[in-house]
C-alpha cells in the first residue's frame, strides 16, 4: 500500500500500516482491530490531558501489538506516543522507540529521526503534524513568534488542553522575558482556565 508518510499524523500513518498488513486477506484479525482503537484512545486522552486514560489506552495497544511479536508495529505505537508528546513540548528522547530501533523499518527511523530533529520532512495541514513539527522547531531553536502563536490556535482549537497549555506556557515566558507585563497577565489567566 503506498502512500505519503509525511502526509499523514503519526496515528494515522500507524493505522495505515496496521491495515495494510492484511488489506488483502479475509476480515483482520482481533488484534488489528483493537490495536487501532487503542491507539487513537491514547492519543485523544493524551493531548486532552487524561494522563491516567491515555496510559491505559497505550498499554492496551502495545499489549495488542507485542502478541504479534513484531518489533517494527510495536515501534510504530512508540512513535505515535512519542510523536504525542513532542506537540506538548515534552522533548525528551523517544526511548520506547529507542529500544525497538532494531526492528523498525525505514520509515519508522526516517520518523524517529525526524521526532529528533535529524532529518526534514513535507509539511502537512493535520493539526497535529504541525504541532508536532513546531515542537520539532522549538527545540532546535528556528519557531518563530508566528509559528507559537500558530501551535496555540491548533491546539486551542482541537480542544488539546496538554499542548494548549505547554505552547501558553512558551508564550508566558516569552512575553515575562520581553518585560510585557500585560500580555504575561493576559497569559497567566488563560493558563488559568485551561488548567481550571
Amino acid at each position: 500500500m503506498a502512500f505519503r508518510a509525511q502526509d499523514r499524523n503519526p496515528a494515522a500513518v500507524a493505522l495505515l500500516l496496521l491495515a495494510a498488513a492484511c488489506s488483502s486477506a479475509p476480515p483482520a484479525p482481533e488484534w488489528q482491530s483493537n490495536a487501532s482503537d487503542a491507539l487513537q484512545a491514547f492519543q485523544q486522552s493524551y493531548l486532552t490531558g487524561d494522563s491516567k486514560g491515555a496510559d491505559t489506552e497505550f498499554l492496551r495497544a502495545r499489549s495488542e501489538l507485542t502478541a504479534t511479536g513484531r518489533a517494527d508495529l510495536v515501534a510504530r505505537a512508540e512513535l505515535v506516543r512519542c510523536a504525542a508528546r513532542v506537540a506538548s513540548l515534552v522533548l525528551e528522547p523517544c526511548s520506547g522507540f529507542e529500544a525497538l530501533r532494531d526492528g523498525a523499518g525505514p520509515e519508522e527511523l526516517a520518523y524517529a529521526d525526524y521526532l529528533e530533529g535529524r532529518g526534514p520532512r513535507s509539511p502537512s495541514a493535520e493539526p497535529l503534524a504541525r504541532l508536532v513539527a513546531f515542537g520539532i522547531q522549538l527545540r532546535a531553536g528556528t519557531i518563530t513568534p508566528q509559528g507559537i502563536a500558530a501551535a496555540v490556535d491548533i491546539a486551542s482549537s482541537q480542544g488539546w488542553r496538554r499542548p494548549l497549555l505547554a505552547w501558553l506556557g512558551v508564550q508566558l515566558k516569552r512575553a515575562q522575558d520581553a518585560g510585557d507585563s500585560e500580555t504575561a497577565a493576559r497569559l497567566k489567566r488563560r493558563i488559568e482556565l485551561v488548567s481550571g
